[in-house]
């Protein structure tokens, strides 16, 4: 059994593998939760880290005594060819959610869209080559930011619910320009990867994948999983090597 493990900004995702299928998914806000809620550790036998912060360097040390573990970095052995001209600053997590797309479209025009602390839309051409994408912020981040930079918009909660394009109020406001303008952003980039890469395919993933997936107007999959089922691969890859 393999586990893969996705340090974000936010929080631990661990995803459980056997025979490549994905068996079990678990949230942990910090490396001791994680540790103290894996019930199945005497019967994993390798185990990758994919990690946007330093969090994961504690986890690493405490689990090597129970089995191998590997850190996907940008010498990690991957089944795409990545073109990205600054590969040693690019993400694990775009790449590894592009890999998760890409085993289940291979060959094809792929855009991935992780909506997480940051919306990252990152693209697979036809040839299996990561080109990459975008960043912009988050919707939590959104609504942090007008709060924080203004002086009388309040800080208001993202609601997975709203679906209005017109506020009534000062919240409902806040939230059609954080949710709305952002799925209006998602729906403009599909198109805009659709007029130039022909017969495209998006996957919408993340944390906050929820919102995101209720108003895009566009066609898309949506898969919670993308991330891990890309570190697995990885991880699969580099065992065969």
């Amino acid at each position: 059994m393999n586990l893969a493990l996705d340090f974000g900004n936010t929080r631990i995702k661990a995803g459980l593998f056997s025979e490549g299928r994905l068996q079990k998914v678990s949230v942990y806000r910090q490396w001791d939760e994680l540790l103290n809620g894996l019930p199945e550790i005497k019967i994993i036998q390798h185990c990758i880290i994919g990690s946007v912060t330093g969090a994961h360097e504690k986890a690493m040390s405490e689990l090597s005594r129970f089995f191998p573990v590997s850190l996907f970095t940008p010498q990690s052995r991957i089944p795409l060819t990545n073109r990205y001209t600054s590969a040693l600053t690019l993400g694990s997590d775009r790449l590894a959610a592009s890999i998760g797309a890409f085993c289940l479209s291979p060959n094809q025009n792929v855009l991935t869209i992780d909506a997480g602390t940051c919306i990252k839309y990152n693209f697979v051409n036809d040839h299996n080559e990561y080109l990459g994408g975008a960043i912009s912020p988050g919707i939590p981040m959104r609504l942090k930011a007008m709060n924080h930079y203004t002086h009388a918009l309040p800080l208001v909660d993202a609601d997975p619910e709203y679906d209005l394009l017109i506020g009534s109020n000062t919240r409902e406001s806040l939230l059609s320009g954080a949710i709305t303008a952002t799925a209006a952003e998602a729906d403009g980039m599909i198109q805009r990867y659709a007029g130039t890469f022909p017969d495209l395919v998006v996957y919408i993933t993340g944390g906050d994948a929820a919102y995101l997936c209720k108003q895009v107007k566009s066609r898309f999959f949506a898969n919670q999983n993308l991330l891990l089922k890309g570190l697995n691969a990885i991880l699969e890859l580099n065992l065969e090597s």
